[in-house]
């Protein structure tokens, strides 16, 4: 098939990849590109290249499926190379299309408009892909290629895919050959590996399960290991919602929590699903793991790696648990009502300790439908509460940056707002965060997607104000100045609407999340009244 040009052949993969949507910024190094998504799809003009990536990987997690950013070359790629490593450090499938300067001139240093020193080097540090589109025969292949490596597919675990392309390039008449169907082979574990994992699960009598972002696509297998086991399931920050968390066996977040952690003493068998062990969701590694382990993963360098595995299991979620729970037997008597038991001590004591904001959990939860988004940047609420207590009862609905960079919860929530048009959007953000990226406000009111912006305001970067104030004898650069917030919403021609007190928050956040369009909320966090307990991020200090 021929195409006039690589804007037309990048529209007619995207098609046929389900997207509907790319955000990007224009230039000169893209022009042909955005011209024909404009065109044919929808382009969302964000404002900063970074937000670009953010958007596209948020549209990709909410909808279950594949975002696309188109950025221009040189110092515009770059700008995309941070939230390119969030989607690194999720597995999240992006494909992100950048410019090149022209073809003859690659290499050469002339400083070329936009030029930058070895370009697929750095795409290919911060990609789990990078290629570059080398003639007008091949760039089809070259698209499809990165796609399949974004999406993982049987085999791979996912993640950015990067393409260059360069700009006389993207001009010239394109050649499409014939796309060939790719079935790579699916990696499982050995019936005798399964038989042997399933013998020490079949002894089970105290069993829990921890599931990760690598258990969101055995949702219903990972349900009914439970329903025949009794167990109780912990849940990474990138599990929560493959079992719906008002689920009575689900613990869920609270891995390291004094209750989480007794029970985890007393199990006699965990199997872990598609988990990482990150190190804020084991204390830094400090967690103790009962040495009854069955670890599944996609991932083979994944078994084994953080904590020691009785039974590594290297395969697809879904067909493993299958097999697994062939070999399950209900646990003892009085198990499953200790499991509820620690699911309720632990959200109680979270919901008590943080005071005031807990009202506003209550609210955001009351007035979304069961099916909503709800995106979160690295702030105290987020990371204190959002986190852990705002129930997920859906893996798509749970945005978050999984590599804890700030400034990227706004570009999602617009990225996922979009990709979900007819479900509301919740963001939560710090005023330190949204300043990041503060002119993705425009893209929210040029775009006008069904998203409330909460944003919690004490004047800076409360998570390490907090850390200084209990180790250090001063503050180094935690105190900012702010914005007017009702001025800047005016500004942007976006609603305003503000919670200073506990009461506010149920008739403010049904309101705004009841409206067809963007809503800013303001939670003034000095009127609202303090936590009980300061929250500090999870992390040690060398030598304190």
């Amino acid at each position: 098939m021929r195409y006039d040009n690589g804007g037309d052949l990048l529209v007619a993969v995207l098609r046929e990849l389900g997207i509907d949507t790319v955000f990007g910024i224009v230039s000169v190094h893209n022009l042909p590109l955005v011209e024909a998504v404009d065109r044919e799809l929808r382009f969302v003009p964000v404002r900063h290249e970074a937000s670009a990536v953010n958007a596209a990987d948020a549209y990709g997690r909410a909808r279950g499926s594949l975002g696309c950013a188109l950025t221009s070359t040189g110092t515009g790629a770059g700008n995309a190379a941070g939230s390119l490593i969030e989607s690194l450090s999720a597995g999240s499938s992006v494909l992100h299309v950048t410019g090149q300067v022209e073809s003859e001139f690659l290499g050469s240093g002339r400083g070329f408009i936009h030029e930058t020193k070895d370009q697929l080097g750095m795409l290919t540090a911060v990609s789990a892909h990078a290629a570059t589109v080398p003639d007008s025969e091949t760039a089809g292949r070259v698209l499809r290629e990165a796609a399949r490596a974004a999406l993982g597919g049987p085999g791979g675990t996912g993640g950015p895919a990067s393409v260059e392309w360069p700009i006389d390039l993207q001009y010239a008449p394109q050649t499409d050959g014939p796309v060939v169907p790719d079935h790579p082979a699916v990696p499982a574990p050995t019936d005798g590996e399964l038989a042997a994992a399933g013998a020490l699960l079949a002894s089970a009598r105290r069993p829990l399960v921890w599931a990760g972002g690598g258990s969101t696509g055995a949702r219903a297998e990972l349900a009914r290991l439970l329903e025949t086991t009794g167990a109780g399931l912990l849940t990474s920050n990138s599990g929560r919602g493959t079992v719906p968390e008002d689920h009575e066996q689900v613990l869920g977040n609270f891995a390291t929590t004094p209750a989480a952690r007794a029970l985890l003493a007393d199990a006699d068998v965990l199997i872990t699903i598609g988990t990482h062990f990150r190190s804020n969701e084991t204390a830094d590694y400090t967690l103790e793991l009962p040495t009854a382990h069955i670890q599944i993963d996609l991932d083979a360098a994944a078994l084994g790696r953080v904590y020691p595995v009785a039974h590594p299991l290297h395969g697809d979620a879904a067909p493993t648990l299958t097999a697994l729970t062939r070999h399950a037997a209900p646990a003892e008597d009085g198990w499953l009502e200790r499991v509820r038991a620690v699911r309720a001590e632990v959200r109680a004591t979270l919901h008590d300790n943080i005071g005031p904001q807990a009202a506003i959990c209550d609210a955001i939860r009351a007035a979304l439908p069961r099916e909503a988004v709800v995106a979160r940047d690295v702030t105290i609420p987020s990371s204190s509460w959002g986190n852990r207590l705002l129930d997920m009862y859906d893996p798509r609905d749970n945005v978050f940056p999984r590599g804890g960079g700030i400034g990227q919860g706004l570009g999602m929530g617009i990225g996922a707002a979009i990709g979900r048009p007819d479900a509301p959007t919740v963001v939560l953000a710090g005023d330190g965060g949204l300043a990041v990226h503060l002119g993705e406000l425009l893209t929210l009111a040029q775009e006008r997607p069904r998203l409330t912006l909460i944003v919690f305001n004490d004047g800076g970067y409360g998570v390490l104000r907090n850390m200084q104030d209990r180790h250090s004898e001063r503050r180094s650069g935690v105190d900012l100045v702010t914005p007017d917030f009702e001025l800047l919403a005016r500004a942007c021609g976006l609603p305003y609407l503000r919670i200073a007190a506990e009461e506010h928050a149920a008739p403010v956040i049904a309101e705004a999340v009841a409206s067809d369009g963007p809503t800013l909320v303001e939670v003034d966090l000095t009127a609202l009244g303090p936590m009980k307990n300061p929250f500090t991020p999870p992390v040690r200090i060398p030598g304190r």
